[in-house]
C-alpha cells in the first residue's frame, strides 16, 4: 500500500511511495508528531536520477526489517534536494560539520525529536561491515539512546545545533581586489591541475565549469599561457568521449576516473547548460570550431531529448534495467555486427572499432564506452557510424527522465543557447522560445517559483539562485534581441532579490520558514552570490549605477576570502576581476547593433555589453563615461581590440 509520498509531485518522492516505510514529505505535521511522541527523526535527502539513492532505496528502504524499526521508533522524512535546495544546503552543512568532509547523495541524517542533528552520513549499508556500522544497528542504537534520554547524546546535539545556529562571521577586514588577484588564482589552479588529462583532481573529476570560465577570462584579459593551457587541455580532454556522450550528445554528471572516461551516467540540465555556454564562448573566443561543435551537439541533445513544450526537464538517470550505463555502452560483437550489416567492410569495421576503442574485453564492466583519441579531428566516417550506434540505442530502454522543471537550471540552459546564438542565430530563437515557455510556467501570476512537475502547477517558491540565474538569462535575451521587455524583467529579478534576500551586506539563499544563508563558494554549479553579482554588474552599466554599488559592497564583504583563496570562489572571483577591469558598453540603435553583432562576436575582451538607444553612430562607453563615437562595426570592434587587448 502506498505511503504519503503518493500525493507528492516530486519524481524522487514518487520513487519511494511504495516503500514499507511510513514516509512524510517535509511538513509541519511530521515535526509536530516527532515532538509530541518524543520520537527521533530520520531525514533522507536525494534526487531521482542518483545511482546511490537508487541503491539505498533497494537495499535499505525496501527492507522490511529496517522499515519495522523506523516505523516503530522514528518519524521519517523524504526530501528531494532539487525541489528544496535550501533544506539540502542546511543538511550538507550538518554532514560537513559532523564528518569533516563534504557530503553527497543520498544524505542520511538522524535527529532528536526536536530536530537537532545527531548523526549524518550518505549511503549506509543495511548491515554492519567491519568497523562501519550498518543502518539496522545504527537506527536501533539511536532509538534506544533517545528513548533513554541519554545525556551525552542530547548534550552533543545541543552543541551541534548551537554551532549551526551561529551566524557566519563578518569579514574582519577588507582587502583590495586588484589585478594581482588573477595571478594568485592561476597559481592556485596550477597546484591542483592534473597535467595529463586536464581538470583539477587526481581521482574523481568534476568539470568545474566555473573555474574554466575564470581561466578563459584571464587568458583573454592577460594572454596568460598557463591559464590557456589549463583551459584548452581540459576542454579538449572532456569532450573526447566518456563523460561526453559522443553518440547522443550531452555531458554526464562527472568522471569516476582521472581520464574522463567512465562517467556517472546521469545527465543534468545545469551541467549541460553550463557546458554549452562555456564551449560556445571558448569556441568563439579561441576560434576553435571543435568547441563550437560540442556546444551545438549539447544544445541539440537538450532540445531534442530533454525538452517538452519549450520546457527543459531537470535530469535523466544513470541506470536502466537496474544497472549503470547499459543504455550508453556497447557490446563488441553487437557493434561489429551492426556495422557490417550497414555496409561497412570488414577492414573498415575493425578500423572504426579500434578508433572508437570498442574491444572484446571492454572498458566498462565488459562493455564499451566509445571515445576518440583526438576529438578535434573526427574521422570522415564518424557521422555515419554514429547513426549506426544510435540505431542500437533506439532498441533499448531509455533512462528515466525527471520531468521536473527548475527555474535556475532551465535558465542555465537558456543562457547556453543565447551564447551559442552568437555563432548560429538559430539557437537565439530556440533560447527566446524556451525563455518565454519558462516564464509562463514559473511565473503564472507574476510571482516566481523554483520548480514544478511539467504540466502541473509549481508549488515551491523561488530561491535566490532562481532570481539570479533567471535575471542573467534575461540580460542575455536583451542583448540578443534588443527588446526592452527583457531588460525590465532582469531589473525586476534584481529588485526582488535585493528586497527579499539581501540584508546588511549578507545574501540569503532562502528566507521565511526555512532560512539559509547563501554560500559564496561554488558547488555543483556557480553559487548564487556570484551570479547575483553578475546580474547587478550588468544592470549597473545597462540601467542604473546603483546596482553596481550593491555588487561592489558584496565583493567587498567577501574580499578577504577572495584575496586569500580565489580558487575556492571562482565565479565570485570572476565578477571581482570583471569589476576591476570594467564592462564596456556599445550603444546604438537596434538596427546598427544587429549589424555590429557578427563583428562584436569576434571581440575577445570578455566584458562587452550592448544597449539599444537612439544613437545613429556607435558610442563606446565605460562605467563612468563614453569615450568614442564610431560609424562602422569594424571600427567599434577594432577600437575595443586596440584599447583592451593584452
Amino acid at each position: 500500500m502506498p505511503n504519503r509520498l503518493e500525493l507528492e509531485d516530486s519524481p524522487y518522492l514518487q520513487q519511494h511511495k511504495d516503500n514499507p516505510i511510513d514516509w512524510y514529505p517535509w511538513c509541519d505535521e511530521a515535526f509536530e508528531r516527532a515532538r509530541t511522541e518524543a520520537r527521533p527523526i530520520f531525514i533522507s535527502i536525494g534526487y531521482s536520477t542518483c545511482h546511490w539513492c537508487h541503491a539505498m532505496e533497494h537495499d535499505v528502504f525496501s527492507n522490511e526489517t529496517i522499515a519495522a524499526i523506523l516505523n516503530e521508533h522514528y518519524i521519517c522524512i523524504k526530501v528531494d534536494r532539487e525541489e528544496r535546495p535550501d533544506i539540502d544546503k542546511y543538511y550538507q552543512e550538518v554532514h560537513h560539520l559532523l564528518n569533516r568532509k563534504p557530503s553527497g547523495w543520498p544524505t542520511s541524517v538522524f535527529c532528536t525529536p526536536d530536530n537537532r542533528p545527531i548523526f549524518a552520513g550518505t549511503y549506509i549499508t543495511p548491515d554492519s561491515r567491519g568497523e562501519k556500522i550498518g543502518f539496522t544497528e545504527l537506527s536501533k542504537l539511536i532509538a534506544t539512546k533517545v528513548a533513554q534520554k541519554d545525556e551525552s547524546l542530547f548534550k552533543s546535539a545541543d552543541e551541534i545545533q548551537a554551532y549551526l545556529d551561529k551566524p557566519a562571521s563578518q569579514a574582519v577586514e577588507v582587502k583590495q581586489l586588484n589585478a594581482t588577484l588573477t595571478q594568485r588564482f592561476v597559481k592556485q589552479a596550477l597546484r591542483i591541475f592534473e597535467p595529463n588529462s586536464g581538470g583539477f583532481s587526481n581521482d574523481l573529476k568534476f568539470p568545474q565549469i566555473y573555474t574554466l570560465n575564470a581561466l578563459l577570462d584571464i587568458s583573454l584579459l592577460q594572454n596568460n599561457p598557463d591559464a590557456e593551457k589549463m583551459l584548452t587541455q581540459t576542454l579538449s580532454a572532456m569532450h573526447r568521449g566518456g563523460m561526453y556522450d559522443l553518440i547522443d550528445g550531452g555531458f554526464c554528471r562527472y568522471s569516476t576516473d582521472v581520464d574522463w572516461l567512465v562517467p556517472r551516467f546521469e545527465k543534468m540540465t545545469f551541467d549541460n547548460g553550463l557546458h554549452c555556454e562555456l564551449y560556445a564562448r571558448a569556441g568563439r573566443m579561441l576560434n576553435d570550431a571543435s568547441y563550437t561543435l560540442i556546444a551545438k551537439e549539447v544544445a541539440d541533445f537538450m532540445t531534442g531529448k530533454m525538452q517538452e513544450d519549450g520546457l527543459f526537464y531537470s535530469a535523466s538517470d544513470a541506470d536502466t534495467e537496474g544497472k549503470q550505463g547499459i543504455y550508453y555502452t556497447f557490446d563488441y560483437d553487437t557493434a561489429k555486427t551492426a556495422l557490417l550489416e550497414h555496409g561497412f567492410s570488414a577492414d573498415d569495421t575493425e578500423t572504426i572499432l579500434a578508433t572508437l576503442h570498442v574491444t572484446p574485453e571492454g572498458n566498462f564492466m565488459g562493455r564499451n564506452i566509445v571515445w576518440l583519441e583526438s576529438p578535434a579531428d573526427r574521422p570522415e566516417w564518424f557521422d555515419a557510424v554514429r547513426d549506426v550506434f544510435l540505431s542500437l540505442r533506439e532498441a533499448r530502454e531509455y533512462p528515466f527522465i525527471d520531468r521536473k522543471v527548475q527555474t535556475s537550471w532551465s535558465a542555465m540552459m537558456i543562457r547556453g543557447l543565447f551564447e551559442l546564438g552568437k555563432s548560429d542565430p538559430i539557437y537565439t530563437q530556440k533560447a527566446v522560445d524556451a525563455l518565454e515557455a519558462l516564464m509562463d510556467f514559473v511565473m503564472p501570476q507574476g510571482a516566481l517559483f523554483h520548480s514544478g512537475l511539467i504540466h502541473s502547477t509549481p508549488k515551491v517558491g523561488a530561491f535566490l539562485e532562481d532570481y539570479a540565474y533567471l535575471g542573467t538569462a534575461f540580460i542575455k535575451a536583451y542583448e540578443a534581441t534588443y527588446d526592452n521587455v527583457w531588460l525590465m524583467q532582469a531589473q525586476r529579478m534584481a529588485d526582488h532579490a535585493l528586497d527579499i534576500f539581501y540584508e546588511n551586506r549578507r545574501w540569503y539563499l532562502s528566507r521565511g520558514a526555512f532560512t539559509t544563508e547563501a554560500d559564496p563558494a561554488d558547488a555543483l554549479y556557480p553559487g548564487s552570490i556570484g551570479v547575483i553579482v553578475d546580474l547587478l554588474l550588468s544592470l549597473g552599466i545597462l540601467q542604473d549605477d546603483s546596482y553596481r554599488q550593491f555588487a561592489f559592497t558584496t565583493l567587498q564583504f567577501y574580499s578577504a576570502n577572495l584575496a586569500k583563496a580565489p580558487i575556492s570562489y571562482p565565479h565570485l572571483f570572476n565578477q571581482a576581476i570583471r569589476y576591476r577591469f570594467e564592462d564596456l558598453l556599445v550603444k546604438a540603435n537596434a538596427d546598427k547593433l544587429a549589424d555590429a553583432a557578427p563583428s562584436l562576436a569576434e571581440v575577445t575582451y570578455p566584458y562587452v555589453r550592448v544597449k539599444a538607444t537612439h544613437n545613429k553612430n556607435y558610442m563606446l562607453c565605460g562605467t563612468q563615461s563614453c569615450f568614442a563615437q564610431l560609424k562602422t562595426p569594424v571600427e567599434i570592434a577594432d577600437t575595443i581590440r586596440e584599447k583592451f587587448s593584452y
